[in-house]
């Protein structure tokens, strides 16, 4: 087999691809074989007509699209390992030549892997950014460990709605004096200062008292979910049937005895301040990690080939999707609840995908430039890594990743963390 690669522009090129006779020859064998089971010819039983019947009756070149389905797969991939290319999306092919007894020609013109023209990626400076752990930090943390223990207490019929109550509520809502869907609900459970309901709704709660009924005006934001209520002032019918207040349990050392295995207060708080300094020291390497990809990457030069963003929209709607079957929802729920479609959330989605594809080509790149390599040391630390964090044995991973894409994926991981740490140790 013979293969040559003529670059295009706009990371396009054309595989020219020649395969012997001898090949072809022996895939239309096959492909006889294949088809001769499947066809009738009167005066003989299926799968026993000869071959110049056959041939006679319908023909050699009735068998060539199933020769050619046994060796484009095959050729192509001897092609692309031949020349080197680094194709991103599936080819398009067309035959030029094929025949019992000749070479096959054919050429797929294929996008590949932008080149990249990298800027400055060594002493980079990475601004300042204060990650100390202060006293206020600890009492906020504290505060919210004491929130999480709270209990909910009914209040008495005399109460008034405050900031971070909750409110049972009926609510009914009318738009140009019509009701609308969605805008109806009863004994909704809402805390009051949270947010989720429409901007200010939840602001004119604030002060009715158990039992009462209100009529609340809103304006549903210009770019709610909803077309057809965006923008639209809207008149709610509300009526509070009950209201639970968090009872906070006192900050001492029997607190600290309930939600920690500490004994007193002081120690609970110690342990706190460790737990953040050492968050405090994570995010800091993050933010440091990140300031200088992104840099790198602003300093970088590629014209990116749509299909990559798109296959990695395509990834994060997977991902996406499976997150949602783990909290028992799937995707065309979360259309019904939010009022989007697949076209929408692959919008969302689109500059996201655009960044990571460009930072995974800058890095790529970087890594090749100074010739970043993985070790067996490196894939049995990394081997030994994931038996911790997935509490399963060494050799039984070693299993998984021994399929060479898996394998090839884990070094890919490797190499980029090493080029991560490449740069900054070339940072100031």
């Amino acid at each position: 087999m013979k293969a040559t690669w003529e670059k295009l522009e706009n990371n396009q090129g054309v595989l020219t691809i020649e395969v012997e006779e001898a090949r072809v020859d022996k895939a239309i064998d096959q492909a006889f074989a294949k088809v001769v089971k499947k066809v009738n010819v009167p005066g003989f039983r299926k799968g026993k007509v000869p071959r110049k019947i056959f041939e006679a009756r319908f023909g050699v070149e009735s068998l060539y699209q199933d020769a050619l389905d046994i060796i484009l797969p095959e050729a192509y991939t001897e092609a692309v390992a031949e020349t080197g290319i680094d194709p991103v999306d599936r080819p398009e092919v067309d035959v030029e030549q094929m025949g019992k007894g000749q070479t096959l020609v054919f050429k797929a013109t294929v996008t590949v892997k932008p080149e990249v023209k990298l800027g400055d990626y060594k002493g980079l400076t990475v601004e300042e950014k204060d990650f100390s752990v202060n006293d206020e930090a600890v009492e906020e943390e504290l505060k919210q460990m004491q929130n999480r223990s709270a209990e909910l207490v009914v209040l008495e019929d005399d109460a008034v709605i405050e900031k971070g109550d909750y409110a049972i509520i009926d609510f009914k809502g009318f738009v140009d004096g019509e009701a609308f869907e969605g805008g109806e609900a009863e004994n909704y459970q809402l805390e009051v200062g949270s947010g989720t309901f429409i901007p200010g709704f939840e602001d004119q709660v604030i002060g009715v008292k158990k039992g009462e009924e209100k009529e609340i005006t809103v304006t549903f934001p210009e770019d709610y979910h909803a077309q057809e209520l965006a923008g639209k002032e809207a008149v709610f019918q509300v009526k509070v049937n009950e209201i639970k207040r968090k009872n906070l349990p006192e900050l001492d050392d029997e607190f600290a005895k309930d939600v920690s295995e500490f004994d007193t207060l002081d120690e609970l708080k110690a342990d706190i301040k460790n737990k953040l300094e050492e968050k405090a020291k994570t995010d800091a390497e993050n933010y440091k990690k990140e300031s200088l990809i992104e840099k790198a990457t602003e300093n970088a030069e590629i014209n990116l080939p749509e299909v990559m963003i798109e296959n990695e929209v395509n990834h994060m709607v997977n991902d996406f999707a499976q997150r949602l079957q783990f909290q028992g929802m799937n995707l065309d729920l979360y259309y019904q609840f939010t009022g989007l479609d697949e076209e929408k959330l692959r919008e969302q989605f689109q500059g996201d995908a655009e960044k990571r594809v460009r930072t995974t080509l800058v890095l790529e790149a970087i890594g090749k430039a100074e010739n970043v390599e993985v070790t067996d040391e490196d894939v049995n630390q990394e081997l030994e890594e994931l038996s911790k964090q997935y509490n399963r044995p060494v050799d039984e991973l070693s299993k998984i990743f021994g399929a060479r894409d898996n394998m090839e994926s884990l070094k890919n991981d490797i190499r980029i963390r090493k080029t991560i740490d490449l740069l900054v140790e070339n940072s100031k």
